[in-house]
């Protein structure tokens, strides 16, 4: 027997049919013999909804009773879940994530796991029925708040009780077949990945790919815990993210695994920083200061003739106000000489731990970008990863050039978006 966490996304429970899909296959689990422990998501767009509810009425409504606004949907999908699982004959109960014993700590709308103690989890399974989660969710230590996790919070949930629960694989749900070497809506003839290392997921994750949360395969991978990427709506085979092939032992490191892109960058430029000790420094506190996560960051050579420099970095749009904000309150202290943002502009990743033994990569990835007359304006990189920020208009032409480049190209389409989102 073994214990299996299954998790599913909003396009997976979007309406009455797609929950009672999930329904079947949640019991087929259970019925093979297996333990079963499902996270659900909120239905379809009901977060948008109710974001959107919230707006109507406050210009600023309350953090704390957001997260518990926020949090009605999935209850909603747990309970409709449970009740089309006992339409099948199989028991089910529902938990929120305070009586899944999900703990966090107290940032409303991005809070952070710091145990999971799923005791009344455990006793379901004991008693044989299968446990279902609201994603998402969690409560504070000390005084029983609601929080939530944040975008891809229902992913984490699911890996931390997959953790907590000594689970033997953490299996996630979407509406892909799972994991690509690009993104299928921009290529496709992106190839689907069978296996991949935890530090190569983790890097596509952060550069763009939008299949798996970030911080659920940071958990992942802390905690030793396999994901096995499936859709809902196919029953093809998936892509299992873990550092340990089950049959061979330690795996085997392709050169490239996929490319990544993202285009929700915008890149700020401070010109004219007076090019003495200290000055950076005073700059990225300013910035850090203000909650922005700085990406990519080039300096200009000084000017010999002024002693001063130009610096440059990307950050995620929605935060480029704060972060200009923050520099315009220090332009005294900074002494720089004007400030401008650029927000058209994408980012391109390729990812392969094999490259650390490959020479060339860089070379041909250049290449391959020269060869389609895109630019290059900020390179940035790691011992598995290049990084080159692009024009926004450039960059889907110059993620199919390196993904053909690189022999990524499958020799007919095998990826299918099933409900359109990815998630």
């Amino acid at each position: 027997m073994a214990l299996i966490v299954q998790k599913f996304g909003g396009s997976s429970v979007a309406d009455a049919a797609s929950i009672a899909r999930v329904a079947k296959r949640v019991t087929e689990t259970k019925t093979a013999g297996n333990e079963v422990v499902v996270v659900v998501s909120a239905m379809g767009d009901t977060t948008d909804e109710l974001l959107d509810l919230a707006a109507a009425i406050s210009d600023s409504p309350p953090n704390r009773e957001m997260d518990i606004l926020l949090t009605a949907g999935e209850r909603i999908s747990m309970a409709l879940l449970a009740i089309a699982i006992h339409e099948l004959g199989t028991d089910a109960q529902a938990f929120t994530g305070q009586q899944a014993g999900v703990i966090t700590d107290t940032s409303h709308g991005n809070a952070r796991i710091i145990d999971v103690s799923p005791s009344r989890i455990q006793r379901v399974l004991e008693g044989g029925a299968v446990a279902i989660v609201a994603g998402f969710q969690g409560v504070t230590q000390h005084t029983n708040d609601v929080t939530t996790l944040g975008r891809g919070g229902s992913d984490t949930t699911a890996v931390a009780l997959a953790a907590a629960l000594g689970a033997d694989v953490c299996e996630i749900y979407t509406d892909v077949d799972g994991l690509f070497t690009a993104d299928p809506r921009i290529v496709p003839a992106a190839r689907r990945i069978g296996r991949i290392t935890t530090e190569e997921t983790l890097e596509l994750a952060a550069n763009g790919a939008k299949v798996l949360h970030l911080r659920a395969v940071e958990y992942a991978r802390r905690y030793g815990v396999p994901i096995h990427v499936r859709s809902s709506f196919s029953l093809n085979e998936g892509t299992l993210v873990t550092d340990v092939d089950p049959e061979e032992g330690p795996m085997e490191n392709p050169i490239i695994s996929g490319v990544a892109h993202d285009s929700s960058q915008g890149k700020v430029t401070v010109v004219g920083v007076p090019d003495v000790p200290g000055k950076a420094a005073q700059l990225f506190e300013a910035v850090a200061a203000a909650g922005v996560n700085i990406d990519m960051i080039v300096q200009n050579v000084s000017e010999q003739e002024t002693g001063r420099t130009d610096i440059s970095f990307t950050l995620p749009t929605d935060q480029s106000k704060a972060a200009k904000e923050a520099l315009e309150a220090t332009a005294a202290e900074l002494g720089y000489q004007s400030l401008s943002y650029d927000e058209g502009v994408g980012k391109l990743s390729l990812v392969g731990a094999g490259m650390r033994s490959h020479p060339g990569v860089s070379a041909r990835l250049f290449g391959a970008l020269r060869d389609a007359g895109i630019n290059i304006e900020m390179i940035s990189t790691s011992e598995i990863r290049i990084s080159v920020v692009t024009r926004s208009e450039d960059l889907e032409s110059a993620v199919r050039a390196v993904h053909t480049a690189f022999g990524l190209d499958a020799d007919e389409v095998e990826a299918v978006v099933y409900g359109g989102t990815g998630r």
